[in-house]
């Protein structure tokens, strides 16, 4: 049985009114673990989010990141940063996971985000690369992925329920994609300048599509 003592704070809590439950909202370059039933919420546009269960412990993760590794790439800035942000997101959500109780051999995945919203800012799709990297990622760590929302050009809201692992998805049709392109931009920018994690993405709520 799993022990929330080492849990940390969640980031961004707030209760959520539409799902009438305790909320923590993710922003970019976050990750939270929790053995307890709680709801994790994230936004995404070509960022990449896992959320990750062990149901035999009751533990439960998910994190947000942008970049996929730290392969250097002189003909576009966002892929030369010095970083491995997508290999140390799923370290460090794993790790966390793992103090609260979690065991490896119990963790599965679902895995959503990767959406073409840069597409006017070069050839590469960053996007892209963040869908591929972590099919690869969790290929080789053994991982197997339960579900996937991926690739496509809408942003998305995504809702995990880590007490049933129920992931509901809802494509913003309706929101600006130039938004999401803003908030993507001034992360991207954070993260060349500090070479940090951290900064906003937009929140707002609305009906979901349920994907298990």
């Amino acid at each position: 049985m799993n022990t929330s003592r080492h849990e940390k704070p969640a980031p961004n809590r707030y209760y959520d009114k539409h799902f009438q439950r305790e909320a923590a909202k993710i922003l970019p370059g976050e990750y939270y673990a929790s053995g307890r039933g709680i709801l994790m919420v994230t936004v995404l546009g070509s960022c990449v989010a896992v959320c990750l269960r062990d149901a035999v412990n009751g533990v439960a993760g998910i994190n947000h990141f942008m970049l996929p590794d730290g392969r250097a790439d002189s003909a576009h800035p966002l892929l030369g940063l010095p970083t491995r942000y997508g290999a140390f997101a799923m370290e460090a959500l794993l790790n966390d996971m793992l103090k609260l109780g979690a065991e490896r051999r119990y963790v599965e995945a679902k895995v959503f985000g990767g959406g073409d919203v840069l597409h006017g800012l070069g050839a590469v799709n960053v996007g892209l690369r963040n869908a591929e990297f972590i099919g690869r990622y969790l290929h080789e760590e053994g991982i197997p992925i339960q579900a996937e929302d991926l690739r496509g050009s809408l942003p998305r809201k995504v809702y995990f329920f880590t007490d049933s692992g129920t992931v509901k998805v809802k494509r913003l049709h309706t929101l600006h994609n130039d938004t999401i392109l803003q908030r993507e931009l001034a992360y991207r920018a954070h993260l060349t300048r500090d070479n940090i994690e951290g900064s906003v993405e937009l929140f707002q709520t609305g009906p979901a599509e349920d994907k298990r």
